[in-house]
C-alpha cells in the first residue's frame, strides 16, 4: 500500500509529497515494535554472514528493536552470541532472541533501566556469566520528545533525555571497560541531528552531539590499549521511538516530504546494520574515533 503521493498546499503553491507510512502513535517511550504498521525490516534475508565476529561476544543496548535488533541479527549471521539490553519490551525482546538463536549463537535477554548505573554492572555480569568475555560494546538505546520550542522542555524532560542518552552510554562503558581486552570494540549510536541539528528535538540533539564528542575523546583515551571506539549517526530510520515521539500526521512523511533526504524515504533498520558490523569486525581495524553516516545521502561534515 505504501508509499503512495498526494499534494498539498494552495493551487498556487502545491508540491507533491511520499506518504510513507499510515498515520499511527504510540503513548510510550522508547515504543513497541509489534504493534507498528508496517512492521521495521531488522533481518535482510539477502545478507549472509562470513564468520567476521565468529564467536565474539556483543552486547546491545536496545536491542529489541528498532536498529538494535537489526544490528544483532547481522552480528548473530557473523557468528557472534548476543546479550541485549532493554527497558521492558519484554515481548519485543522475545521476537529477537528466537530469531537470533535460530541463526545458531547465543543471545540473553537483560531487561532494566540503563539510566540506573548498577543496571550497568548487571547487564556486564549476566554476559560475563553466560558467554565468560566481552568483545564489543553497541550503545544504541535512547529517548527523544517532540518540543516545538526549547522553551517547552522542562527540567524533567531534559534530565531524562540526558540520563538515557548520554549518561548510561558512559555507564555501560565504565562497567564494560575491564574486560575488553585489545582488538575489543566500543560503537556508539550517535544522530544525524548531531550534525544537522533538529528544531523539534532540540535536547535530544544535544545529547547526541555529545556522543560525537564522547566517541572521539575515548577513542583517544583507549588507543594505547588496542580498543577501537567509534560510531554509527544514521539518518531516519523507521524504528519504534519514531510512532512513540512524533504526531500521526507527521509519521506519514517521516524521511520525506518536507526533509532534506536525498533518497525521498526513511532508512529501515536493516540498511543500519552493516555500518555496525564493519566497526565491530576487525575489517576496521585501521578506525577509530570516526562515525559513519548511514542517513539517506545526505552530506554532513564530519
Amino acid at each position: 500500500m505504501y508509499p503512495i503521493y498526494k499534494s498539498i498546499g494552495t493551487k498556487e503553491k502545491c508540491k507533491t509529497v511520499k506518504i510513507q507510512f499510515p498515520p499511527q502513535e504510540q503513548n510510550c517511550q522508547p515504543g513497541i515494535e509489534h504493534i507498528m504498521m508496517p512492521r521495521p525490516i531488522s533481518n535482510n534475508p539477502e545478507y549472509m554472514g562470513s564468520g567476521k565476529l565468529k564467536n565474539k561476544v556483543a552486547i546491545i543496548t536496545g536491542g529489541d528493536s528498532g536498529i538494535g535488533r537489526a544490528v544483532a541479527y547481522a552480528f548473530a549471521k557473523e557468528g557472534a552470541n548476543i546479550v541485549i539490553s532493554y527497558l521492558n519490551e519484554d515481548k519485543d525482546a522475545m521476537e529477537t532472541k528466537a530469531c537470533v538463536e535460530s541463526l545458531g549463537v547465543g543471545c540473553i535477554l537483560v531487561p532494566g533501566d540503563l539510566t540506573d548505573e548498577n543496571m550497568s554492572t548487571t547487564v556486564v555480569n549476566k554476559a560475563l556469566e553466560c558467554f565468560g568475555k566481552i568483545d564489543i560494546l553497541v550503545n544504541n538505546h535512547a529517548v527523544q520528545f517532540v518540543q516545538n520550542s526549547i522553551m517547552d522542555i522542562t527540567y524533567e524532560q531534559m534530565d531524562l533525555t540526558f540520563k538515557t542518552n548520554i549518561y548510561s552510554y558512559i555507564f555501560m562503558i565504565k562497567a564494560v571497560l575491564p574486560y575488553l581486552k585489545k582488538g575489543s570494540s566500543i560503537i556508539n549510536t550517535t544522530s544525524i541531528t548531531a550534525y544537522q541539528g533538529e528544531p523539534l528535538l532540540i535536547d535530544y540533539s544535544a545529547t547526541k552531539g555529545a556522543i560525537v564528542a564522547l566517541t572521539r575523546s575515548l577513542s583517544q583515551s583507549l588507543m594505547k590499549d588496542g580498543i577501537r571506539v567509534n560510531g554509527v549517526a544514521p539518518g531516519p530510520i523507521w524504528t519504534p521511538l519514531i510512532p512513540a515521539s512524533f504526531s500521526a500526521e507527521q509519521i506519514q512523511t517521516f524521511g520525506s516530504g518536507t526533509s532534506e533526504v536525498p533518497m525521498n524515504r526513511a532508512g529501515q533498520p536493516f540498511e543500519m546494520a552493516p555500518s555496525y558490523v564493519f566497526l565491530a569486525s576487525d575489517d576496521s581495524r585501521y578506525m577509530s574515533g570516526q562515525v559513519l553516516h548511514p542517513n539517506g545521502g545526505v552530506v554532513v561534515g564530519s
